[in-house]
């Protein structure tokens, strides 16, 4: 499930951590959209000064092979 944090330089108070199996992020005239099935959900503009950071849960990987 895709995961994004947003944070705030400056304000750790105001960090965001977004979950949700539909969201899909874009970048489009220095605006970072999140939108799901309904449409966009979430603009943030690039002067706010947000960084986000897709954080997925790390996947398990199989065990090799025995020989």
């Amino acid at each position: 499930m895709p995961r994004f944090l947003i944070r705030h330089p400056g304000k750790t108070s105001d960090d965001l951590l977004v979950e949700d199996p539909d969201l899909t992020l874009a970048f489009e005239n220095g605006w970072a959209i999140f939108t799901d099935p309904a449409g966009p959900c979430l603009a943030i503009p690039a002067e706010a000064g947000a960084h986000i950071e897709r954080v997925d849960e790390p996947q398990e990987e199989p065990a090799p092979p025995k020989e």
